[in-house]
């Protein structure tokens, strides 16, 4: 008996109980099984590869924008955050 005969068998065995047990549906729990190993065994072969990330590229700007953002930035007052409020000791 091969490995993928055996793990046909667990896997049709599974299926029976999971179920119920029902009596007449071997050759559908067979087929289901097999089906359920071979995807497995294609799922073994292939490597495993992490898809490349994407870099994105940064944003092209002119000149004058560049400048014109340095200004915008220049003259904006800083944003503090609002200190938080003391806990209450209780």
């Amino acid at each position: 008996m091969s490995i993928d005969e055996q793990r046909v068998r667990e896997f049709a065995y599974q299926i029976w109980e999971s179920e119920g047990k029902p009596a007449g549906q071997e050759d559908r729990h067979w087929e289901m099984a097999r089906k359920l190993a071979e995807a497995e065994a294609v799922g073994q072969q292939l490597p495993t590869t992490p898809k490349p990330r994407r870099i994105s590229k940064p944003k092209a700007v002119t000149l004058a924008e560049a400048e014109a953002q340095v200004e915008q930035a220049a003259t904006k007052p800083a944003l503090l955050k609002k200190p938080r409020t003391p806990r209450s000791k209780a």
